[in-house]
């Protein structure tokens, strides 16, 4: 999420307490995870919400900064002096289509070079919440691609940590290029994985068929092979979805939720209803 900073949107000072590679050395993908400490002791946010990073200048096409919107990745805590946050980050590189040149993403470059105790300039927190179901019957579907994971991450901990546990079915659907790109689900952290325990979480993963010829994850076969209990659990009453990563996952979830739906004006009636009502949510980027 990249975007001009808003007049007053509070500014924060950070200081870089950790910044850890979530994926294996030998994925095609490079993602951190930065845990900042913020001087502000009054700081809160809710999960779902995003924070600023603010890049100092200057910049291409005479920019004084570069902002950078990062979705907080740990659910917020009760705490003792000042407040600490979790963000995702992927490394990104971008193709000039006419020079054939490849840059590095200002922000991605900034933040994973960044080395621990450093200080920089944060905004926020922004951005709509994830509102959690007051009746915890409620079932929750949570989809979401690469650092999409991330503010489920922070809803899976706030839900099941803060919360003390969930009564209604809580279904994950996440994926990545291949294995060693999923984050918080593979052998160097492992977080995703301490809910499997519980009875009412389960998460499926989704991963791209052919990698080497870069194929997308393939979150639309998993979909469809769990087609009756997606398309069960979005007729109930009790159903809130989530959904979080690229933008392009809209549209495949339309054309999916289509053919469930058996035509798309029908998808569209039902996703209006789920609007309206405050049980469908997106953070994409």
């Amino acid at each position: 999420m990249i975007a001009e900073l808003e007049s007053g949107i509070p500014r924060h000072q950070a200081r870089l307490l950790a910044n850890e590679v979530l994926t294996s050395p030998e994925a095609a993908e490079e993602i951190r995870e930065l845990t900042l400490e913020l001087d502000d002791p009054d700081f809160q946010f809710e999960p779902g919400q995003s924070i600023a990073v603010i890049v100092p200048g200057p910049h291409e096409l005479g920019h004084a900064e570069h902002v950078r919107f990062y979705t907080i990745a740990d659910a917020p805590l009760p705490h003792k002096g000042k407040p600490v946050v979790e963000i995702c980050v992927r490394r990104c590189e971008y193709l000039d289509e006419f020079s054939g040149e490849r840059y590095e993403g200002v922000a991605s470059k900034y933040l994973c070079e960044l080395e621990k105790g450093a200080e920089l300039t944060l905004a926020g927190p922004v951005g709509l919440a994830f509102e959690v179901p007051e009746d915890r019957t409620a079932n929750l579907l949570l989809i979401g691609l690469g650092t999409g994971i991330a503010p489920f991450r922070a809803f899976l901990r706030h839900i099941y940590r803060n919360l003390g546990g969930w009564e209604g079915q809580v279904l994950l659907f996440h994926g990545a290029r291949t294995g060693l790109e999923l984050v918080y689900m593979n052998d160097h952290r492992n977080d995703i994985t301490e809910y499997v325990d519980e009875e009412t979480f389960r998460a499926i993963e989704a991963l791209s068929p052919r990698p080497h010829w870069n194929e997308p994850p393939a979150l639309e076969d998993a979909l469809k092979a769990h087609e009756e209990e997606v398309w069960r659990l979005l007729q109930q009453p009790g159903t809130w979805t989530y959904v979080a990563g690229i933008a392009e996952v809209r549209d495949m979830l339309d054309r999916v939720l289509s053919e469930f739906a058996g035509s798309e004006q029908e998808w569209a009636r039902r996703k209006a209803e789920l609007v309206a009502g405050g049980r469908w949510t997106e953070i994409l980027y």
